[in-house]
């Protein structure tokens, strides 16, 4: 196979201090700071630094404000937060965050265990979240759950994942992030999933999200990099999982991802061991070693 099938580059958007944290054990202020510092040197250029939800749902995050206004910034690095409603969107502004997210699913059922609505409901709760963005002159992304499976309803059909990523497209996100929620996809499913979404939107308004439940995450990125994709999501250290998903593992690790990229020839832009040294240092705040095995074979390496 050879180099010419993938993109010459590819963007990472480093999402472990909000999708990967928020789903791990409390770490203190500071230590999210310092994550965020250290991953700001390591050549990343989008970092997703906090999420503007309830404290009530997501305790992890209820710190938000104070490590986007504390951090020390770095004109080309992106700082984002998920922003679900005018009412985080404006937190957020306050924090002056670089780019919001919002998010829905493709299964109904998976929308009202998460964000307690329909999917209609939830794409009309967006307007003003959006209306107030660009008004802000903030980009919108948009994370679409549960594109290969649904822990309540199971199969996802790949027309319903190109119908909703549409909606969201159409409502004014740049981009679209799709996500399989509880780690169950294969390669072949990614590829008819893609085929449907690229049939009604252009590579770069594509990104892609796993979860490494059933040890599948690299396989599938990988097969999106083949289709074109050229905008991955992974998490430092592999953190991560998800609440309403029972079983579902940690995010894709960064290091994995970079590992990937280096043996293809794929530029990145990223320093696999300033990334791998953020890790060791939240798992210590974690108390839990990191989910990724080229972290854990690197750090044997340099004998740390």
């Amino acid at each position: 196979m050879t180099k010419a099938l993938f993109p010459s580059s590819i963007n990472i958007v480093e999402v472990g201090p909000r999708d990967g944290l928020q789903n791990e054990a409390p770490v203190s202020t500071q230590a999210k700071i310092e994550l965020i510092n250290q991953l700001s040197l390591s050549g990343l250029t989008h970092i997703e630094a906090g999420s503007f939800v309830s404290p009530k749902w997501v305790p992890q995050m209820a710190d938000s404000q104070q490590v986007l206004t504390q951090i020390t910034r770095h004109v080309d690095v992106c700082y984002s937060a998920l922003t679900p409603n005018v009412q985080g969107l404006e937190l957020a502004l306050q924090s002056n965050v670089d780019q919001v997210a919002i998010f829905t699913s493709v299964s109904e059922s998976f929308c009202q265990h998460n964000i307690n609505c329909s999917i209609e409901d939830s794409l009309e709760r967006f307007f003003p979240v959006i209306k107030l963005a660009k008004q802000n002159g903030r980009p919108i992304r948009g994370y679409l759950s549960c594109v290969l499976d649904c822990p309540y309803e199971g199969e996802t059909s790949p027309q319903r994942v190109k119908e909703v990523t549409k909606r969201l497209l159409d409502l004014g996100c740049y981009q679209v992030s799709l996500g399989d929620t509880v780690g169950t996809g294969t390669p072949l499913r990614v590829e008819s999933m893609l085929k449907e979404v690229l049939s009604i939107a252009q590579p770069e308004q594509i990104a892609v999200h796993f979860h490494n439940t059933w040890g599948q995450a690299l396989a599938n990125v990988y097969q999106a990099l083949r289709m074109g994709i050229h905008t991955v999501d992974s998490s430092v250290a592999g953190l991560g999982g998800c609440p309403y998903a029972d079983g579902a593992s940690g995010n894709v690790a960064t290091e994995e991802i970079l590992y990937l990229c280096q043996g293809l020839g794929i530029e990145t832009g990223v320093d696999l061991e300033r990334v791998a040294k953020a890790g060791w240092q939240i798992c210590k705040h974690l108390k839990k070693p990191a989910k990724s095995n080229v972290s854990v074979a690197l750090q044997a390496r340099l004998k740390l």
